[in-house]
């Protein structure tokens, strides 16, 4: 996909790629320049709900306990 800057330093993104973001309007994003000089761009503002179904769900239930330990392994770890 590309887009053409404008005089004023302005982008439209591309309708499939909104959509593909679920950007709406008045939506935030954040650019990132990485050591290549090529450019990120995050959503900022997702609603809680746009994450539902981002991970897999665990082959068998996981206990508060065992959240827990796990949480302070990883803490031990760092």
């Amino acid at each position: 996909m590309q887009a053409t800057v404008t005089s004023k330093g302005q982008i439209t993104l591309p309708k499939d790629l909104r959509d593909k973001l679920n950007l709406n309007v008045g939506d935030r994003v954040e650019f990132f320049i990485d050591q290549e000089q090529g450019a990120r761009l995050v959503v900022k503002h997702v609603p809680v709900t746009m994450l539902k179904g981002m991970l897999p769900r665990p082959s068998q239930p996981v206990s508060i306990e065992d959240m827990d330990k796990a949480i302070l392994e990883g803490a031990a770890k760092s």
